[in-house]
């Protein structure tokens, strides 16, 4: 009887013809052999003007954090003092109450309104490139000429046009942005205005996904428009209404074209906003600015951003899937 024996094993040739080693990794003969330099060279301009344009500025501004600096005299390092500096200033809070005011009031108004006039254009028979044309135009408008426009609406006299309209059914005059508690109101409407088209787009192409069968379903059932929302539209949307809505919170968190253009942050402070105080700490301060103070509050600002980002998504990571 003669005995079998199986042929010795040749990891390290298999290996060396299979261009991996022995752990699995492809070598860098095997790597460049496969493409990978080439694909580099085409990427080397990409990270190149990312890196400058991008993850430059970012590690220049925490450099900055740390620093008492004005672009002009040389800087100093003085550590933590900037963060105490930012924390202890009383406008600070007066900023933050503003911005979460703000975001609560475009919210409450303007997040609902791209999705109700996105169904309701939907539901149009006829029109529907018009009306898509002209709810996207005031993203187009130039925003200086938006502002002096609703600057113009907002006139607080009794022949301004908002006051003349109101004055039609016995209402107003009302101050507009000339009063503090009306100052905030004025903008989110302004605000809602200029970039509600944006949004309504998006729901109108998510729209475009949603199965024709369902709403013909519910139409034999007896649905009519409010129900076919609720029980089809919505439950389809339910994943680009996250986005937006955690979209909206970010872009609210960080405005400041408004309260710039219209009001400066009045009036008595009534519209000062986070990053409008930022701006403030780098422009309005000393000679050249305190950029110390105002890349450490926009450091504290993007933290913050960043850690509600990942606990919103995981919070609604099931809700939007499922």
């Amino acid at each position: 009887m003669t005995a079998t024996t199986s042929p010795p094993r040749r990891s390290g040739a298999t290996h060396a013809r299979a261009g991996t080693r022995p752990d699995g990794r492809r070598s860098p003969l095997t790597w460049v052999r496969g493409g990978g330099l080439s694909t580099l060279v085409f990427l080397l301009p990409l990270i190149v003007i990312f890196g400058v344009f991008s993850w430059f500025p970012i590690v220049r501004a925490v450099i900055m954090s740390f620093q008492e600096t004005n672009l002009v005299t040389a800087p100093t390092f003085v550590g933590l003092d900037n963060f105490r500096q930012v924390l202890a200033d009383p406008i600070l809070w007066k900023a933050v109450k503003n911005t979460l005011y703000f975001a609560f009031l475009a919210l409450l108004f303007g997040y609902p309104i791209p999705l109700v006039a996105a169904v309701l254009m939907r539901e149009v028979r006829r029109g529907k490139g018009l009306y898509s044309a002209l709810a996207y135009l005031p993203v187009v408008v130039p925003p200086v000429v938006a502002v002096l426009l609703w600057k113009f609406f907002y006139n607080a006299s009794p022949t301004g046009v908002f006051n003349t309209i109101l004055g039609w059914v016995g209402l107003g005059p009302y101050p507009w942005l000339q009063d503090a508690s009306w100052a905030m109101p004025s903008l989110v409407l302004a605000a809602t205005w200029a970039g509600a088209g944006g949004t309504i787009i998006i729901y109108l192409a998510a729209l475009t996904s949603v199965p024709p069968e369902l709403y013909d379903a519910s139409e034999v059932d007896g649905a009519g428009l409010w129900r076919k929302i609720w029980h089809v539209t919505l439950p389809q949307l339910r994943g680009v209404l996250f986005i937006t809505l955690i979209l909206q919170i970010i872009g609210t968190a960080q405005v400041f074209l408004e309260p710039y253009l219209f009001t400066g942050g009045g009036p008595n402070n009534a519209t000062v906003t986070i990053l409008l105080l930022i701006y403030r700490y780098a422009f309005q301060n000393s000679l050249g600015g305190d950029y110390g103070a105002a890349t450490a509050l926009s450091l504290m600002l993007a933290a913050f951003l960043a850690v509600f980002s990942i606990v919103y998504f995981r919070l609604t990571r099931s809700w939007s899937t499922s």
